[in-house]
């Protein structure tokens, strides 16, 4: 291994975040609350079973937990040997080469940089509604957003253990939430069809289930839409504690964890409502009806204003781990100075990505000030037509991922005690097809999945800007090998050594032998 020679200890600081910050469970909060339980629950399931697979929503769950399961058996397997907070745009550089890394570095960047914006939308929507309907203020949703930019950019200021801090209290009231109407259902033995175990029949989630108009790819598309976000253990490496074995663990916990408490929680929905009634009401006008009235009937009417609140606080934790996500992929470039190096600084104090951070705050700023200006629809619009491009922009990286699984090790032939037919191999074809195939999916299903978004320009050309975007950094990556080299050569470069109490050892290196 050859470390880089920073100039001074102080220049050294700034190049890294600060290590052993957060352990196992603050890494899996910062995932879980990407995922946004609540959200989930109440703006996902009931598209699938209104217009998906009907009662089969549940299994479709089941599915989603196996592909992405085995998708992250590959996964965990490169984070075991490349730690960085550049995730898919490092491991892309290291096992397929430079030009696919930078193309999945943007790929990846570009969509939690717009996905903040969207999430930012959302909150202003729930914000915006709640508040009228609970206290009479009347406030234009761009006064929401950007009040909860400026809280998320305070908040990522500091070390990311305060945020996770934060965004631990949140899902444990999502959660909880969530599992008092569950088991509520539960307890009571379902509703006018009982427990209808036929909901988790895995079978059931590749039919329509009763639905007269609807498409099975529709529902297995928004099962797999509630993990998006999954994937950003990795992003947290260099600050977790002995990252080798926190961000595998963190990752199969989330995938998991996250499958078996969706499939829970929306059969009961389901049981809760009954088979003609949860279609009835996830395909009316008012399709939280799914989960509002197994949640009035079973848990209370504190529950909808609990519900509404959640509603709220889930979308602004989802918002801020997008947020933290975003932010450390700029670091990781300014870090490269594949963007301008003042974004790869860290504080000096609390080692934190701070420029990177109140640079992204910035964008979201911009970005939301201007939808508002032009009369943007901040749900309806700016957050559905973001969150799709975000999600094909990640599914494409973690088909890219997939294949640098087997290009690290199988053609470059690394680390042949982790190197086998199953997890080095197998798992990442699986995974990746399965990913291939959810893309597919979305851009087939897209007036669905977008609503009258998609009959926008930008709804149109989602699948075209994603493509563009890959192919316009893997060109400009060949055009910097040949005229700018020691550009190249930076391209997913640094990668960290186990992390330890010392600020200063643990340093960015590089492996002269991974160069490519």
């Amino acid at each position: 291994m050859t470390e880089t020679k920073p100039d001074a200890p102080s220049e050294r600081t700034r190049n890294r975040l600060k290590p052993n910050t957060i352990g196992l469970a603050g890494v899996v909060f910062m995932v879980v609350a990407f995922s946004a339980p609540v959200t989930a629950m109440s703006g996902n399931v009931p598209v699938a079973v209104g217009y998906g697979n009907g009662i089969g929503a549940p299994a479709g769950f089941i599915v989603a937990t196996v592909v992405l399961t085995i998708f992250s058996v590959g996964f965990v397997a490169l984070a075991r040997h490349i730690t960085a907070a550049g995730a898919f745009y490092t491991f892309v550089s290291r096992g397929l080469g430079k030009p696919a890394g930078l193309g999945a570095g943007v790929l990846s960047t570009i969509s939690y940089m717009a996905m903040e914006a969207g999430l930012v939308g959302i909150f202003a929507t729930f914000s915006q509604a709640t508040f009228l309907n609970q206290f009479g203020i009347d406030l234009p949703w761009v006064v929401y957003a950007l009040i909860v930019i400026v809280i998320m950019s305070v908040l990522s200021y500091r070390d990311i253990g305060l945020a996770s801090k934060v965004l631990a209290v949140v899902l444990i009231g999502e959660v909880a939430l969530l599992g008092i109407m569950a088991f509520s259902v539960l307890f009571h033995g379902g509703g006018p069809d009982g427990l209808m175990p036929e909901a988790i029949n895995p079978v059931n989630a590749f039919g329509t289930n009763g639905l007269v108009a609807g498409s099975a790819g529709i529902g297995l598309l928004f099962a797999f839409w509630s993990w998006v976000g999954f994937e950003s253990t990795a992003i947290y490496g260099e600050e977790s504690k002995n990252p080798k074995k926190v961000v595998p663990r963190a990752t199969l916990v989330a995938v998991i964890g996250i499958g078996v408490f969706y499939t829970f929680i929306s059969w009961m929905m389901i049981a809760g409502n009954g088979a003609e009634n949860s279609i009835a009401r996830a395909s009316g006008s008012d399709p939280f009806q799914l989960i509002y009235y197994p949640m009035q009937t079973y848990v209370g009417e504190w529950g909808i204003y609990a519900m509404e609140w959640f509603m709220i606080l889930g979308s602004f934790a989802c918002a801020l781990a997008i947020h933290n996500s975003a932010t450390r992929y700029l670091y990781a470039f300014g870090r490269d100075r594949i963007l301008p190096s003042f974004l790869g600084r860290s504080h000096p104090k609390y080692q934190s990505p701070y420029t990177a951070s109140v640079f992204q705050s910035c964008v979201a700023a911009l970005i939301v000030i201007v939808c508002f200006a032009a009369g943007v629809d901040p749900y309806g619009e700016l957050y559905v037509l973001v969150a799709i491009l975000a999600t094909i922009a990640l599914l494409a990286s973690q088909v890219l991922t997939s294949a640098a699984v087997i290009g690290y090790f199988h053609v470059q032939r690394r680390h042949p005690e982790t190197r086998n037919w199953w997890r080095t191999m197998t798992a990442p074809i699986i995974g990746g097809l399965g990913m291939a195939v959810v893309i597919w999916l979305l851009l087939t299903n897209l007036d669905t999945a977008a609503g009258a978004a998609s009959e926008t320009w930008f709804g149109r050309a989602l699948g075209w800007i994603v493509a563009g975007l890959f192919v316009v950094s893997v060109v400009v990556a060949l055009i910097w090998r040949r005229v700018r080299p020691d550009t190249y050569e930076r391209i997913g470069m640094t990668v960290f050594t186990e992390p330890t109490t010392d600020p200063v050892a643990g340093a960015a290196s590089t492996d002269a032998g991974e160069r490519r």
